[in-house]
């Protein structure tokens, strides 16, 4: 059910694709902006590239490189860390580490709202995260059915709730197409007390041989059990 449901997402990021860069693109081109912004600063307008398409590709694989290498680290430290901490897992790789390896993204998503630059603002953050869920998830589901790994949609009940309440929030603050601090306060009211769940949240109980060679059940431990 989750690879076939994989396909489907899939399919529909592609269409998504095609539907905002091909047939329907002039509903996602930025606006014009002609008035002057504070006290007699000229009037926006469009920006002269920094990089060249060359540079900015061949920085882009470099950075891809280089990211799939520590992200390699962080996968076999994460446990570890984790366990020095204190913290579940869940609050580790759901919390702290996007917003550590998001830096970059989250500063410049706040640059270009500083700018009044909003659209882009809004690419920047729900684009990240539609990417995420409609094409990373599934790719990563499929790449495991292929090399033989059980991996699935099976999203426990605070994962599921924490997404479905996310989608409706961000969709209800962004529906009339307006911002204020408000707003902004209550998307991150939300993020934090997301953050307090994953926080509570204790490793499942698993049973093993501990290294005296009793048998124990371990509840909220990250400490391998061996045999």
């Amino acid at each position: 059910m989750s690879r076939v449901c994989c396909i489907f997402m899939l399919v529909a990021y592609g269409m998504h694709l095609f539907f905002q860069l091909k047939t329907h693109s002039q509903l996602f081109d930025p606006e014009e902006v002609s008035a002057l912004v504070d006290d007699g600063d000229d009037a926006v307008g469009e920006e002269e590239p920094v990089l060249t398409w060359w540079s900015a590709f061949a920085w882009l694989v470099f950075m891809t490189v280089l990211v799939a290498v520590l992200s390699e680290f962080i996968v076999n430290t994460i446990q570890e860390a984790s366990q020095y901490w204190g913290l579940s897992i869940s609050f580790t790789s759901i919390i702290l580490l996007p917003i550590v390896g998001n830096a970059a993204e989250h500063a410049g998503a706040v640059m270009f709202a500083v700018k009044r630059k909003l659209d882009i603002t809004l690419g920047v953050a729900l684009g990240s995260a539609t990417q995420i869920s409609m094409f990373v998830i599934p790719v990563s589901v499929i790449v495991a059915w292929i090399m033989g790994i059980d991996m699935d949609l099976d999203f426990k009940i605070l994962e599921t709730g924490s997404l479905l309440m996310t989608i409706l929030v961000t969709a209800l603050v962004l529906q009339d197409g307006t911002s204020n601090y408000m707003k902004g306060a209550i998307l991150l009211f939300c993020y934090a007390v997301i953050a307090v769940c994953f926080l509570a949240v204790k490793t499942p109980t698993t049973t093993g041989m501990v290294p005296d060679g009793n048998l124990r059940t371990s509840v909220g431990t990250l400490r391998p059990l061996n045999a």
